[in-house]
């Protein structure tokens, strides 16, 4: 079967392998047949041999952002035709404390594996298999929409977390800038709106698909920096990664407010602070600055729910071009003006 694979560490190494074996019964007893698969920052990085690590020798077929039909499942957990995507973490196998909880995503030894990434085969591939725990039931009628559940995921882990910390005082939050209008932003403005809170949306693009995506939502769209906007909001959800914004989005929350940063910077980078200042700011006024990434089972089926209720035409519009397999390098390239870019089997 064809699927795309790269050799870990070796940049450029990205092709599409004519000569797949079949997905062999011990990754799982779902058999499930490839949709689409999502693009993102991972990916490049992967191709640019940044990181990556198959299963054992050989290459890895990469791809995180699953979505797939159901083939066949003895278990009975779903039925042939069943619209599903794959967790991408699995547990380490000692457990750590975490793991063992079903918390996978807060790993203690880093000896998880991660579907495309890290010492398991991805889903970029027309057929692979899944163990019922760590696949998710989509709405039938998401249709394409479904490979945003990846990402969707991460921010329901986001806001489940930000939800927990505002916990520890009487907190009321009104209004939430979201820094980037990628698809990582524009769906924490989705489930920030969907939490009836009033979203703001900042992002460099004036024009194009972003700032359309984001006031079709019903959010205020932002293009000025971070240090202009004149209100201090009392959640931020930093989706750039650009190591000034994320210093700006620290100074910038409001009194017992949080930011929330779901990038990873390149390092190398240096800005100037005042470190004192922003210190001050910081304690004195009770903020909470924190990083998340990943997502365990429950925060999958939260993301399944939040995309079940929102509005599919919109939805759909996150998905700005589409690629098929036999045309893959389309599809990696620097994605410039994109929102989300997904190759279809």
């Amino acid at each position: 079967m064809r699927g795309l694979t790269i050799t870990p560490g070796t940049a450029g190494s990205l092709r599409l392998a004519e000569d797949l074996p079949e997905p062999p019964e011990d990754e799982g007893q779902v058999l499930v047949e490839a949709v689409a698969v999502g693009v993102c920052g991972t990916d490049r990085e992967i191709i640019d041999g940044d990181y990556g690590e198959a299963p054992g020798d050989g290459d890895l077929v990469i791809g995180h952002e699953s979505l797939g039909r159901v083939l066949a499942d003895p278990t009975g957990a779903f039925q042939a035709g069943d619209l599903v995507a794959g967790i991408v973490r699995h547990p380490d196998p000692v457990p750590c404390p975490n793991c063992a909880a079903g918390e996978w995503d807060m790993c203690r030894n880093g000896r998880y594996t991660e579907h495309g990434i890290k010492g398991r085969h991805g889903f970029a591939r027309e057929r692979y298999r899944l163990e019922p725990d760590f696949a998710v039931r989509l709405e039938p009628g998401l249709g394409l929409a479904g490979v945003l559940l990846e990402p969707a995921s991460v921010l329901a882990k986001a806001w489940e977390h930000i939800e927990r910390i505002g916990a520890r005082s009487v907190w009321r939050p009104e209004t939430v800038l979201v820094t980037g209008a990628g698809p990582i932003g524009l769906l924490a403005a989705l489930l920030g709106t969907q939490r009836g809170l009033d979203v703001h949306v900042l992002d460099h693009n004036t024009e194009g698909h972003k700032p359309a995506l984001a006031r079709a939502l019903g959010v205020t769209y932002h293009s000025e920096p971070v240090s202009e906007i004149d209100f201090e909001p009392d959640v931020i959800i930093e989706c750039t990664a650009v190591p000034s914004i994320v210093l700006d989005v620290m100074a910038k929350v409001g009194p017992n407010g949080m930011a929330c940063l779901t990038g990873v910077s390149d390092p190398g980078r240096r800005n100037q602070v005042d470190a004192g200042a922003l210190n001050r700011e910081l304690v004195l006024e009770n903020n909470v600055v924190f990083g998340t990434v990943n997502a365990n089972r429950r925060h999958w089926e939260a993301a399944a729910d939040a995309l079940a209720r929102a509005d599919r035409s919109w939805l759909t519009g996150l998905i700005t071009k589409r690629v098929p397999v036999a045309s893959f390098e389309d599809a990696y390239g620097d994605g410039k003006g994109e929102v989300k870019i997904v190759v279809e089997f």
